[in-house]
């Protein structure tokens, strides 16, 4: 019988993964920014028009705003952590589901459910 299981994929910080990871988290908060800018933009647009309720409007843009504000604060928080791990330390990069194989008389024990994959500069290097 076949059941699906989740399994977590880590990735083995190197020079090149930490320079990958690096641009990826500039990338996004380069779109953050972005998008709070256009937001300014968008509540002034519609404050000039004056065609809603500002009040309601602007407390709508504020927030959306201030969550773009966070996102980026919690993007940097990632960049700082990321500069201070030494080479070779695992980071979590997401779970995915796996499809395992189980027969009648298998352990039924935690083992059996906790997999890991290791992959270190796109290669995968370890299952656990």
């Amino acid at each position: 019988m076949k059941i699906i299981q989740k399994a977590t994929v880590k990735q083995v910080l190197t020079e090149r993964s930490k320079e990958e990871l690096l641009a990826y988290y500039a990338k996004q908060k380069r779109l953050l920014e972005q998008e709070s800018d256009q937001l300014h933009f968008e509540k002034k647009k519609v404050e000039r028009k004056n065609k809603f309720h500002s009040e309601q409007v602007g407390a709508y843009f504020d927030r959306e705003i201030n969550l773009r504000h966070e996102k980026i604060k919690l993007v940097d928080f990632q960049i700082e952590q990321l500069e201070t791990l030494p080479l070779g330390s695992e980071i979590k990069e997401r779970d995915i589901e796996t499809l395992i194989e189980i027969n009648i008389g298998d352990a039924w024990d935690e083992s059996l459910f906790q997999k890991t994959i290791v992959v270190k500069d796109g290669t995968i290097i370890e299952i656990r």
